[in-house]
């Protein structure tokens, strides 16, 4: 069971993180202005390495019953777990609890932790 929450966690992680690239991109980025023009880029690549991030850590969720050792599946799920712990908190601050992300990161968390 502890394998299947691990698992179920990073296939979280990942929707999450794949749902937050495209939201980027085709709601925050199509609208929004950045000045210098020059920079848009930039921040698309920052806005984007979350992304990027968020799946890594869904991958090594998944992959982590299959092939770590004990200690490196405690510190696996540990180190995912703080990452998003971390984003969660600040997106409920930021929001003011009024914006979805931070219950779905609280699902990988609770996920993650259930794995542990």
């Amino acid at each position: 069971m502890r394998d299947l929450s691990l698992q179920c966690a990073g296939l979280a992680a990942i929707a999450l993180a794949l749902v937050h690239g495209v939201l980027g991109e085709t709601k925050v980025f199509a609208r929004a202005t950045i000045e210098p023009a020059r920079l848009r880029p930039i921040i698309h690549l920052v806005w984007q390495f979350s992304t990027v991030a968020w799946i890594a850590g869904g991958i090594l969720l998944i992959m982590t019953p299959l092939v770590a050792p004990e200690a490196a599946r405690r510190w696996i799920a540990a180190t995912v777990g703080a990452q998003y712990l971390y984003v969660a908190i600040a997106n409920a601050w930021a929001s003011r609890g009024r914006h979805f992300g931070w219950m779905a990161m609280s699902a990988v968390i609770a996920l993650a932790v259930a794995g542990f």
